[in-house]
């Protein structure tokens, strides 16, 4: 239950207009002389999940960083609502800690901690009944009690590890110091100290970095049943569609506003582009036709008429041409075509050999594999949980590590090419001219023609690869894969660091490849464009199914099951839900006996968690159909998920007017009497 549900009763049901929490008004920031953003205005109501979008470069991270305070726009007013309780994630936590995970955490709490301190010393003072400020001492007692109550207290403990394991984090973990961890695990102890705050307005840059699918499947699931407002900024598109219902684009300096999630946003991108280049072109053409008829007739006989129409047009309103930004212009035809069969290998366990050379080693196995068989033109998506050993596997099937047990056996005419994940192809200090020169002897001109292909342009090409960002380093290395003109691509989170008009374009590259591909990649939308397998990794045994990740997501959970009587259960249980036959009556009043008035608070709890379970149901259900685009389906889910809403609403009334009830009928405390 969250804070600011009883704190400011009535905000959360639906028939209530949403308040508005955010108000940005023509944002400007600029840097130097470069311009990042000018005009920009948007609002964000309570509750609302935005997602927010565009190139890398556009100033996303820029206006987060604006909106929280941590930077001063050049121009422009950000209004917040009185008391908005905000909480900024940056992409990578740069903190350091003494204190252990779990105590980290729990600093969410602090308001909470702080209470109880000050109550316990209460306690103390309290046992002196002779005590002139006895009875203020009760009162402040009480406030704190309900203070403690209202922002979470008795269930601190529960809810924190709740959400550090399903951030990752083992219970082994909890009491390991925060400095000890890795950057992406101290990010994961910042997501959950955010979770935990429970803020109005939560702003997340790049959530899903460094969480792997179980991990992004819960944060998913969290942040739907969650109940405050979230603005996002992530190239994860399943995330956002999961997750956000409206989405503003950052592009040339402005902002764009569209009321549906990503892949709603794509469409309505294109009509809007389609609609305004028409209107362009039909006003280029009106230009045209008069300033034609005023160089014709300027000096002749309709020379006034020539005059009056250079006036319309000089205070003609003009129609800017629409912008579009460069995209990545890849392309791969295999030199060499391979044989039926690819790779074939025996059951395998690979993982890392014992050494001597630091303190004896022993090998380290991470995962195991039946018999592997990959016949040419598969696309097999290689998924499982950060370091369950995906990379080990490539790297044992490609070859640089050999197998603990078993043998791998390459097949007739493979040419492998392999894209690292962090880039240990392209060497620190050289740059991406250099790099391209090295790989392929060819002129500079042409080297420089081809990095244009993969947006490096003027002196871009002389930068040292140290000094490249994520997605040009990323960029680079995809150009010098395509060199290798390899008939087997072995791809190792190819989507890191890549805005969302560069994974595309790598997506279409792929599907249209002739060839054979193996990657790893936590970007499901990814995988579910260009997988036809799925090898899953899951406690330390790779399990095989066909189909994509939409198809793994259906017979993981459903299993047995076709899809469609799975879409007919949710539907009757969100169309006709059961009556708890314990329910309190809705109309009844205040309850006699603090035994009876206990367990209605408990059956309306339950009722509020069987509701935000369905919900959960119902947006799994969504996704799947909008990756269908079933649009009939969309439909009918859309309107059984605004019904289970409503319930949820009603199941939270129920609960306040209870807690209420049981305020008013507490007794008071025997010193007071």
């Amino acid at each position: 239950m969250l804070a600011d549900e009883l704190q400011r009763p009535g905000q959360r049901y639906l028939h209530m207009a949403p308040t508005t929490i955010l108000n940005v008004f023509q944002l400007q920031k600029t840097f130097g002389s470069e311009q990042i953003f000018e005009g920009l205005s948007f609002q964000i109501a309570e509750r609302e999940r935005v997602a927010l979008v565009g190139v890398n470069g556009a100033g996303k991270s820029t206006v987060l960083k604006i909106v929280a305070g941590l930077e001063e726009p050049t121009a422009g007013v950000v209004s917040r609502a009185q008391g908005l309780r905000l909480t900024y994630l940056p992409q990578e936590a740069r903190f350091t800690s003494a204190r252990s995970v779990l105590e980290e955490a729990a600093l969410a709490f602090e308001p909470v901690l702080q209470s109880a301190a000050r109550m316990r010393q209460i306690e103390v003072s309290l046992g002196d009944p002779a005590r002139d400020d006895f009875d203020a001492l009760l009162e402040e007692y009480d406030q704190l009690q309900h203070r403690f109550e209202v922002h979470g207290g008795f269930e601190m403990d529960h809810r924190t590890e709740q959400i550090l394991t399903g951030l990752g984090f083992s219970e082994a973990q909890y009491q390991e110091p925060v400095r000890h961890l890795s950057g992406g695990q101290r990010t994961r102890v910042a997501l959950a100290k955010a979770l935990l705050g429970e803020p109005d307005l939560l702003l997340l840059d790049e959530p899903t970095n460094h969480l792997d699918l179980g991990m992004l499947e819960w944060l998913e699931d969290f942040l739907v049943g969650w109940g405050g407002a979230c603005l996002v900024v992530s190239h994860d598109r399943y995330f956002l569609n999961r997750v956000t219902a409206r989405t503003l684009e950052l592009a040339f300096g402005g902002v764009e506003d569209y009321p549906a999630a990503y892949s709603g946003y794509l469409k309505l991108r294109a009509e809007r582009f389609e609609r305004r280049w028409k209107e362009y072109e039909a006003q280029q053409e009106f230009i045209g036709r008069t300033e034609d008829f005023i160089r014709k007739y300027k000096a002749g006989q309709r020379a006034r008429e020539a005059k009056g129409r250079q006036t319309r047009l000089d205070r003609l309103e003009r129609i800017s041409m629409p912008q579009s930004y460069q995209a990545l212009k890849i392309s791969l035809s295999p030199a060499l075509r391979s044989g039926e069969t690819v790779l074939k290998t025996a059951a395998l366990q690979v993982g890392y050999p014992a050494t001597t050379h630091d303190g004896n080693r022993p090998a380290t196995m991470l995962a195991s594999t039946p018999e592997l068989t990959i016949e040419r033109g598969d696309c097999i998506g290689l998924i499982g949980p950060n370091g369950g050993g995906k990379t080990t596997l490539l790297r044992t099937l490609i070859g640089e590590l050999p197998p603990l047990k078993g043998s791998v056996e390459r097949g007739v005419n493979v040419t492998i090419g392999y894209y690292a994940q962090a880039h240990e192809q392209l060497p620190p200090q050289g740059t991406p001219l250099s790099v391209i020169l090295q790989a392929q002897p060819m002129g500079e001109e042409s080297a420089r023609n081809y990095l244009g292909r993969f947006l490096f342009s003027g002196d871009d090409v002389f930068k040292p690869v140290s000094a490249l960002s994520g997605g040009e380093r990323s960029r680079l290395a995809l150009g010098l894969l395509l060199l290798q003109r390899a008939n087997v691509l072995v791809l190792d989170e190819p989507t890191n660091h890549l805005d969302v008009a560069a994974r595309e374009a790598l997506e279409e590259m792929l599907k249209g490849f002739d060839g054979t591909i193996l990657f790893v990649s936590h970007d499901r939308y990814f995988v579910d464009r260009i997988a036809t397998r799925i090898w899953s990794i899951d406690e330390g045994r790779l399990t095989q199914k066909l189909g994509n990740y939409t198809d793994f997501l259906r017979s993981k959970h459903s299993p047995g099951l076709e899809l469609e009587p799975a879409k007919v259960q949710v539907r009757q249980r969100a169309e006709d839900p059961a009556p708890d036959p314990d329910a309190e009556p809705r109309d009844r009043g205040p309850l006699a006996g603090d035994g009876q008035r206990r367990k209605a608070i408990e059956r309306a709890e339950r009722d509020i968690s069987r509701f935000e379970g369905k919900l959960n149901t119902i947006a799994g259900a969504l996704t799947i159909a909008e990756i269908d685009q079933n649009y009939d389906e969309m439909a009918h889910l859309s309107a059984a998920h605004d019904e289970a809403q409503a319930s949820l609403d009603q199941a939270y009334l129920q609960w306040e007017t209870l807690q209420q009830a049981a305020s008013q009928a507490a007794p008071e405390p025997a010193g007071r009497r």
